[in-house]
């Protein structure tokens, strides 16, 4: 299936707002499941080359969730949230918080996911809330488009 992609900054305020859209060559529960599958979240999260070294998701509303990306040089980077909306498989939606030196949680931002059916496939939009500068949003574009492409791969 061709791939579709997108991303471009939005927002009413001054934080921006990133948004994505994937074609995925898979059902939209197979690609919802790529999300809350501890097994399968950890074969494509995290930018190519990087891996997911830690994995734990409590698969509910208001469950935690938290993952390590281990780079290719073995830097660590602790991410988590709490799943705010589960509603299989149509939409997604959980909080997003890099962890601190110290363990401590860093700005709050907001993941929401939609998945679509389209033909034999799914449209998948992301929107991630509340990036607090510019510079982050440029960041979390080039990762979340990576991860994206792993995750295309998953389903080729």
């Amino acid at each position: 299936m061709a791939e579709a992609k997108a991303a471009r900054a939005s927002g009413s305020d001054d934080r921006p707002v990133l948004e994505m859209d994937r074609l995925i060559a898979a059902s939209p529960e197979r690609v919802f499941n790529a999300f809350l599958d501890p097994e399968t979240l950890a074969r494509w999260w995290g930018p190519e080359g990087h891996g997911a070294a830690e994995v734990s998701l409590d698969q509910r509303e208001g469950g935690r969730w938290r993952t390590v990306i281990i780079s290719p040089d073995g830097t660590r980077y602790p991410v988590s949230g709490i799943y705010r909306v589960i509603d299989r498989p149509n939409r997604l939606v959980m909080s997003w918080a890099w962890e601190n030196e110290d363990g401590s949680p860093g700005t709050d931002t907001e993941v929401e996911l939609t998945f679509t059916a389209a033909g034999s496939g799914t449209h998948l939009k992301l929107a991630h809330r509340g990036l607090p500068t510019p510079e982050e949003l440029a960041s979390h574009r080039d990762g979340w488009s990576s991860s994206l492409n792993d995750l295309e791969r998953l389903f080729a």
